[in-house]
């Protein structure tokens, strides 16, 4: 059986890494900085959006500033089906 971020790449996710400012509960002044990574979807990141709505609605600390990189790793031209397979004894 497949992994499943290897069935995900195949279906066109790619690692998508945010960069994630916020303020501190505390001391709004300071910010803090936190990396989310997962596979993703380009252009609207559903998995990402659901990870942002998931702190808006339980977290305390106000985002400040996101920045978001996408690669997808497995490319149209790098898959190649095999048509046959041949066993040698």
């Amino acid at each position: 059986m497949a992994a499943t971020e290897f069935v995900k790449m195949l279906s066109g996710y790619g690692l998508t890494t945010a960069n994630i400012l916020y303020r501190l509960p505390d001391h709004p002044a300071l910010l803090q900085n936190y990396i989310w990574q997962d596979y993703d979807l380009h252009p609207h990141f559903p998995e990402l959006r659901k990870f942002l709505d998931f702190w808006t609605a339980k977290l305390e600390g106000p985002l400040h500033s996101i920045v978001v990189a996408h690669a997808r790793l497995i490319k149209p031209a790098e898959v190649k089906l095999v048509g046959e397979e041949f066993r040698l004894n």
